[in-house]
């Protein structure tokens, strides 16, 4: 199992030297951990996809350095185009954005659309690994497709094992949940992902924009956009999410006790970044509850509560609940030992 090396100047060289080879580093952002290929290889990336066990239809974010490098892998438009205003606000940061893909990014990386995510993280190893390697960094999440995003580099070392070259440990990421995806080949731009960048903030930087909320892609089929998959960001457990008062998660989970079976609470905390900071490795401790089922409750949406209600839901594969009827109690058993 690949361990993980401290990203000192010389490591980081290192693992940029191993980019330019067409191997796979992991890497740490300021969101998640990424699975690090170079973004003009097929090779590399068809290796992305093996180790993550990923569709070709989903595609990946590649990662850059600067407005002008975003530009060599997608069109950002003219200036004063809504990528360039966006860009300049808020990168480097958790905002990725939808481009029509340049030419010399591999096809792959698109899902079968002519279009690229591309986005400057917010993290100096990040940064310092793509100026190591000298290309754009195709990265999406460093664990198996469909689990729960990676925010420490221990979940690098259970998800993926020896299929990463080399992980770049530099401890828990900061803010813990993925980035907001906004597409602008679309007018008015779409928030395709809310992310740890809130939609409030762009609203009030670009006024007009279409939000398409807990909007979900089927199985099988292709978005500009990953991590829009009805199931998504999964723990081994069924996860269902309960929104009203904490007394309805109480009265839910007693009844499912008399149905014999073993109810486990995900407790956030109040506070929406602590929340979002520390959501993923709540969802994967609860792989070791001894528990048949997780409820987790929807939070307050403003700010990146929007971001954490939406990760929820597609861990919860959209099974979410109002009341504490018979009926309802019963659906859940039924999922449950289906």
């Amino acid at each position: 199992m690949t361990r993980g090396i401290h990203p000192t100047t010389e490591e980081i060289q290192n693992a940029g030297e191993r980019i330019r080879q067409g191997r796979l580093v992991a890497f740490p952002t300021e969101t998640v951990y990424g699975l690090g290929a170079d973004a003009t290889s097929d090779d590399a990336i068809k290796a992305v996809f093996d180790a993550k066990g990923r569709p070709w239809t989903d595609p990946l974010i590649v990662h850059v350095t600067s407005s002008a490098a975003a530009n060599e892998v997608g069109d950002m438009g003219a200036p004063g185009s809504v990528a360039r205003r966006l860009a300049e606000r808020f990168w480097p940061g958790p905002l990725t954005l939808i481009l029509e893909r340049r030419r010399g990014i591999s096809d792959l990386v698109g899902g079968g659309f002519a279009t690229v995510g591309v986005r400057c993280p917010a993290h100096p190893v990040a940064l310092d690994l793509l100026k190591a390697a000298g290309v754009p960094l195709a990265a999406p999440s460093a664990n198996r497709f469909g689990r729960v995003s990676p925010t420490d580099a221990a979940h690098v070392r259970d998800e993926l094992g020896d299929s990463v070259d080399l992980l770049l440990d530099a401890g828990p990421t900061p803010l813990g949940i993925e980035s907001t995806v906004v597409d602008c080949t679309q007018n008015p731009p779409a928030v395709l992902r809310p992310g740890a960048l809130p939609l409030e903030d762009i609203e009030e930087f670009l006024g007009e924009i279409t939000h398409h909320g807990r909007r979900a892609t089927a199985s099988g089929r292709s978005s500009v956009s990953p991590g829009t998959l009805a199931a998504h960001y999964s723990p081994s457990i069924p996860v269902v999410l309960v929104e009203g008062e904490s007394t309805l998660m109480d009265s839910v989970r007693t009844a499912l006790g008399e149905q014999q079976l073993r109810a486990a609470l995900l407790v956030l905390p109040s506070e929406r970044g602590e929340a979002a900071a520390s959501l993923y490795a709540l969802l994967r401790g609860a792989d070791e509850e001894p528990a048949d089922v997780l409820l987790a409750q929807t939070v307050d949406p403003a700010g990146v509560g929007r971001a954490i209600n939406d990760r929820l839901f597609r861990a919860a594969h959209g099974h979410l609940v109002l009341d504490d009827r018979e009926s309802t109690i019963m659906g859940i058993v039924a999922r449950v030992r289906q």
